[in-house]
């Protein structure tokens, strides 16, 4: 989900580049669509622990793989989230 936020432009940092040691790509996910993601891993529990507007439903976008059953899943970006790399 991360590759294809900042290629649609949103503002997901992502400063690990995916490899699971920040939360720069924390997102919110919608509540129907958060039972469909497999659980998430310890060592991303221990990054959500450090992502700001922490919510039940959230999750590292990097480790959200896409796929057909998540089509027209809805996330949202914290607004504590900053991109650093958009400037």
């Amino acid at each position: 989900m991360l590759e294809v936020a900042q290629n649609a432009g949103m503002p997901l940092e992502g400063t690990c580049e995916g490899q699971m040691a920040c939360s720069t790509c924390h997102v919110i996910v919608g509540k129907e669509w958060y039972a469909k993601l497999p659980a998430a891993s310890d060592d991303e529990e221990d990054m959500l622990d450090l992502a700001a507007d922490l919510h039940a439903t959230s999750r590292l976008s990097c480790q959200i793989l896409l796929s057909d059953d998540l089509d027209g899943m809805e996330v949202t970006i914290p607004r504590e989230s900053h991109d650093m790399q958009g400037y």
